[in-house]
Order: structure tokens, then sequence, then C-alpha cells
């Protein structure tokens, strides 16, 4: 972490804040609000303290590290090389002569980094707390939000094993301080330590978990990547460094971490304990709810002189991990294309939190060819968690051409040949009737279609008091888009009554896709936060509804009317509070516009 620091430094890309700030909203709100700035920074905070116990910090925080591109590029080789690299090696064939078996030889040669190396000696382990001498409270670990439920490790590698040892795992999970030894697990049920964590349970056996914070970045990207199951993330990190991970065992348990992290915890799992984790404001921009999870015991703390704490902070978008994600987007299509041959390309944008929304570009070969890919899509590793997923054939604009894309999107679609179906969703998903099932909406973008209602656009206001009469629950109207076949209505409403019962309030003279989002916290003119929204607050099977030429979509939040029987969780927010002192203070400076662009309140 201090090399990585002197790099920052040297190409201009790190602030020092030597101010002593609060570990609980101070720290976290700083850099949910730098990582959002065009030329935003990484932040070492140097003097973190915690104002609730007193407490001073001699560990220093360091955040957005990855919050750019720039300085995605200092910490690994480009995300396109690495593709290009793994497609190689998912192509290998018999060499034809001579000079194609070295070249061959050459690249199986790059494998043997795949493989990590044992050391005795590690960085971590110059400072050792065990048993009583444990001590979480002694890490700087941040508070985010103001209704979270404590303080959370944010960028910790999780690493675990199956219960015979055979295949090790690397993850990044978030995990709950309760106490100064106790740590609430969130392993989600695809995560492959949930897997390994149900083999311990039916064999009644503590299982050992250890959880490294700092060294390489690169150990962080690996521990979120959606390898298949049973690959070890450490190969990928030495496929991409060109050297052998190099691990240390543990003071505790038998595990294996990299010798260069700042910080290990570790501990055992005792598969019959389970206590409440959260609340937790997470990457989908809403509060996760309280529910049952694993509970670490931590055993030994190490740390190495003078560490630092790698943290993150999640929310609302744009955040770090959009440029964790792209690195992941790029990385792992070549995987992709071995399941869909016909994939040419991909792309998750990032207000739609990656799950909830991604498009796809394909080589059709035939008439609902886009329709049998989009089944493959939802069967496939991480991407069957994907709820929103749009096809466009190969001659259409590039992915992250947003308003050409969305321009072709609209003239290609067809609102009566939508593919609707249940599928599993993630956990995090709050939209869904049940836990972790819910709808998906595919729509097939490859064919020309035929508009069969002829659409006069009005202007915002006569189009607003028209429906207005009808349904006197809308408060605000602005469309988009009204060039193409398919027109963007977007209404705010004050809720009263169910949403699609209204449906006859629409003319398919004048609107043909109509969203309804709450009045309350939305702004019309944002078409960014607005499609954030929209992508988290639905659920396919339940909130669509076509009928006479007229698409009618309740992205409102749920409740009794819709019988949502869930709890429908509020979106994360700075607290004014706490931004208002730190702008007395001189630690960020006041910029409004940035802030209502970003739905900081």
């Amino acid at each position: 972490m201090q090399e990585i620091i002197n790099l920052l430094l040297k190409h201009n890309e790190l602030k020092v804040i030597k101010e002593e700030l609060d570990i609980e909203l101070e720290i976290p709100h700083i850099a949910y609000i730098e990582v959002k700035k065009e030329d935003s920074k990484a932040l070492l905070f140097t003097n973190p303290i915690c104002k609730r116990s007193g407490k001073k910090f001699d560990i220093p925080v360091l955040m957005n590290i990855f919050g750019s591109f720039k300085r995605l590029s200092l910490f690994a080789p480009d995300s396109n090389e690495i593709a290009k690299e793994i497609e190689v090696f998912l192509k290998l064939s018999m060499p034809k002569n001579f000079i194609e078996k070295i070249l061959k030889l050459k690249q199986l040669s790059t494998i043997r980094y795949t493989i990590p190396k044992t050391t005795n000696k590690a960085l971590w382990k110059d400072n050792i707390y065990l048993g009583d001498d444990v001590d979480l409270f002694s890490l700087p670990i941040l508070k985010t939000w103001e209704n979270d439920g404590g303080a959370f490790i944010t960028m910790g590698q999780i690493y675990t094993c199956s219960l015979d040892g055979n295949i090790k795992n690397l993850g990044m999970y978030r995990l709950q301080v309760y106490d100064k030894n106790h740590l609430g697990l969130h392993w989600q049920i695809h995560k492959d330590s949930t897997h390994f964590f149900n083999e311990y349970k039916k064999a009644n056996k503590k299982m050992p978990i250890a959880i490294g914070i700092g060294g390489d970045p690169l150990y962080t990207w690996c521990g979120q990547a959606p390898l298949p199951y049973g690959m070890y993330e450490l190969a990928l990190f030495g496929l991409i460094r060109k050297r052998n991970p190099k691990v240390c065992k543990c003071n505790t348990n038998d595990l294996m971490v990299p010798y260069d992290c700042d910080i290990v915890i570790e501990g055992f799992v005792d598969p019959n304990i389970f206590k409440n984790e959260g609340p937790f404001g997470d990457h989908t921009g809403f509060y996760t709810p309280i529910e049952l999870y694993p509970v670490l015991e931590v055993s030994a703390i190490s740390y190495k002189n003078n560490p630092i704490y790698l943290a993150t902070v999640v929310g609302k978008p744009p955040l770090e991990d959009k440029y964790m994600g792209y690195m992941t987007e790029r990385v792992f299509l070549p995987l992709l294309k071995t399941t869909n041959p016909f994939l040419i390309d991909y792309y998750m944008p990032e207000n739609g939190v990656f799950h909830n929304l991604i498009l796809a570009k394909i080589d059709t070969k035939y008439p609902n060819h886009a329709k049998q890919i989009m089944h493959s899509f939802w069967g496939i590793g991480q991407m069957s968690f994907v709820k929103h997923a749009i096809f466009v054939p190969k001659d259409s604009p590039e992915l992250d051409d947003h308003f050409k894309i969305s321009e072709y999107i609209l003239n290609h679609l067809d609102i009566d040949d939508l593919v609707i179906s249940k599928g599993v969703c993630d956990a995090l998903d709050h939209s869904s009737p049940e836990y972790a099932s819910g709808g998906k909406l595919g729509i097939d973008c490859t064919m020309e279609v035929e508009s069969k209602y002829k659409i006069e656009i009005l202007d915002d206001n006569k189009l607003l008091s028209m429906i207005k009469n009808k349904y006197d629950e809308v408060i605000d109207l602005k469309q988009y888009f009204v060039h193409t076949k398919n027109p963007i209505t977007i209404i705010s409403i004050d809720k009263q009554s169910r949403v699609l019962d209204h449906i006859d309030a629409f003319d398919n003279k004048h609107c043909k896709i109509v969203f309804a989002i709450d009045n309350k916290d939305n702004d019309l003119n944002n078409l960014y936060m607005c499609i954030w929204r929209i992508t988290n607050n639905i659920d396919a099977m339940r909130d669509i509804l076509i009928q006479d030429g007229i698409a009618l979509i309740d992205a409102t939040a749920k409740g009794i009317l819709e019988n949502h029987n869930r709890d429908w969780p509020d979106d994360v927010s700075c607290t004014r509070s706490v931004i208002d002192h730190l702008c007395s203070i001189g630690v960020i400076e006041r910029d409004e516009e940035l802030w209502k662009k970003y739905q900081i309140f």
C-alpha cells in the first residue's frame, strides 16, 4: 500500500487529508462525494478518529484508489489486453508446425504463474495479536451511512476453502463489526464461500476464515471477479501480474494469505451460530435489510509495521465499483463468448448497478435468435442475476454511446414482443416479491419493427394536463426521445392507488412507453438518476402492463397496494449536518449542483 501511495502521489492522483476526521460518516461521506467528481482523487486520511469513543488511530485510511480509469491503469495492465490473453488460452489448439509449437510454448509458459508459492515470512506478521488481545476496534473500520447497523469492512479479501481443502476461493463481501472479536459475514446464496459453509455445516465442523486488507490492489479486484466455481482467484492474479502470488500460512488456521497484505484478520465460523446482520447502504444505492448470517469469531489480528487500512464506500452511482466493474466487464468477455459464441460485446451501465441492466451486442443468424441467447445469458454464472437484458445486432451503435444506442433501441423495440419470465435475482434486489427470486425482462432489438399506432407528440404541459384529467395522482411529466418510434414518458406521482390500474389514462395516440416514479426524491430532468431508480424498483412480472399499444411500467416504491409483503428500503443519503460541518472546516467544497446531480441528500 505504501508503494501504491507513492505511485499515486507521483501521478498527482492522491489527496492527503491531515485533519482529524471521524470514521463514522465523515470520512466515508468525503470519499463518496469525491469519487463523483470528474477530476476525483484517491484520498489518504492520516488522522482518523472515532468521536463517539474518543479513540485516535495510528493507521491511515486509504480510499478511492480504483476511482478513475487513470488510477485503474496504474495498478493493472490494460483490461482489453488481459482479455486478449485469456482468449488465447481459451482457443489453444494443437500446433501445426515448429513455429506454432514455439508460440504455443510461450503462451503456455505463463500458466506457471497461476500457482501460489508459499513463504514463511509475511509483512503482516510484524505485529500479531491473539486471544484476549484481539480488538477489532483498534482498526479504523468505517460506518458509512447514518442508518447502517454499525461499522463494516468493505474492501476485505475473504479467503476460504472447501471442507476437503481441494478448492480455494478469494471473495469480497462486507463484514459487520459486532464487538471486539466478532464479525458478521454477508455471504449471499450464490457465493463459493456459502457452498463451502454448507459443507462444514453438514459435517458440524468450524470453518476457517482469513481476511486480508491492503497489499497489491489486484488482490482486491480479483476478490470480486466472477470466476467459475472451483477456479482460484489468485490464479488470475498470477496470470495478470506474470508472477506467482506469494502466500503465507495464517497464525491460527491453515489458510494462506498473500505475504504483502497490510492487515490480516483470521478465525473460525461455527456453522450453528447466526446473528442479525445489517442494515447496510449497499451498491444498489438502497439499504439492505437485517437478515441472519454466519458469525466469524476472530482468533488473531496481524498487521505490518506502518499499515494502511484500505476501504471503499458504496451507494448511489457513480462510485469506485464503476471502474472495478468496467475492468471485470472487459476481462471476462472472452469467458462469456465460450458459452455464447454469437456474443460480440456487452455493457453494464453504471446507473443500472450491474445486475439490474445489461446491453449485449450479438451476431444474430435467424429470427428470434436473440431470444435464444437471452435465455442462455440467464443461465450463466453471475449473469443469471441480471434483471433486464437488451439485445442489439452487430451493426448497432457502440453500446457505451448512450444517446445513439438508446435511439437505436427505441427504434427497434416492439412492446408486444417482450420476454418476461421468472428466475433467480441478486439477494440485494429489493423489488422482487420474494427473496432472491423475481421477474426477468428480455428485449429483442435485433429486427426491424413497424409502428402499429401513429404517435402525435404533444408538449409536456399539454400532455400532463390531458393525463391529469383521468389520473389526478400525477404531479409532473417529462418526455424523452420523442423522435423515435417508442417515445418515453416519465411521470411522477403522489401514489394513492395501484399504478397499473390507471393505464386507461394514457392515450396510444400520444404515449408509447410510460414509466411511473414517486414524486418524492426524484427529478424528472435527471435521466441518469431516473434510470437508476427505475431499474432498481421494477419487477418485470408484477410491474409491467401492456395494453392497446401502451406499456405502463410501475417504478414506484411497492407495498400493500401491490401485495408486496417485504419491507421496501430507503435509498442511501448523506447526512446533511455532517456535510455542512465538513464544509465549515474546509475539508470539502460546497457544490450544490454536483450534490443535486447525484442525489447526495
